[in-house]
């Protein structure tokens, strides 16, 4: 568990150039709090405790304004930059090392209970007030911009930007396509 809580804040410390020390992100990151919170929110829901488990992540929230629900699946490395008014819906997954700025919600797109809430793969970055709705999937390393709606897939590799989010020309499938046509010539 140590070593957890260890990794977490190293994670702060790489990914956030303005972390000064281990004390300062331990006892004052509030997106790192979310997340320590949400892993005891997490476990109490697979145990079957899940008036507990919310009543923990509400209580998180209300500490940290971040809400994530604790039926979501979080990896590894997972940090949050500036917590606040981030959301992650009950059936989203996120996978290690991601790293997600203020503001980004990732919200369900259906009333009926079953996978309604995005899937962040490995090494992804969302940008600040970033809205990604529905069972879509952002592939590894991907990033999406500040600001963007996604409510499409998201290629690994790929930065999309805008609403509704669109690839950047020169990334991913993009340059997958110039490389491809380069090839034929």
């Amino acid at each position: 568990m140590f070593d957890r809580l260890r990794e977490d804040v190293r994670t702060a410390l790489a990914k956030d150039p303005a972390a000064t020390s281990a004390i300062t992100v331990a006892l004052l990151y509030p997106g790192l709090h979310a997340v320590w919170g949400y892993r005891i929110a997490h476990l109490l829901w697979e145990r079957g405790f899940e008036f507990t488990a919310r009543a923990l992540s509400q209580f998180v929230r209300l500490l940290t304004g971040v809400e994530i629900h604790p039926a979501a699946n979080i990896g590894r490395r997972f940090f949050i930059d500036h917590g606040a008014a981030v959301v992650v819906g009950e059936t989203a997954d996120i996978g290690d090392d991601v790293l997600m700025y203020h503001g980004v919600t990732l919200g369900g797109d259906s009333m009926r209970r079953e996978k309604r809430h995005p899937t962040l793969e490995d090494g992804v970055t969302v940008g600040a007030n970033s809205t990604l709705i529905g069972d879509i999937v952002v592939g590894e390393n991907a990033t999406v911009g500040a600001g963007s709606v996604v409510v499409e897939d998201v290629a690994p590799e790929t930065t999309v930007a805008g609403s509704p989010a669109e690839p950047v020309e020169g990334t991913g499938a993009d340059r997958a396509t110039s490389e491809d046509a380069l090839e034929c010539e």
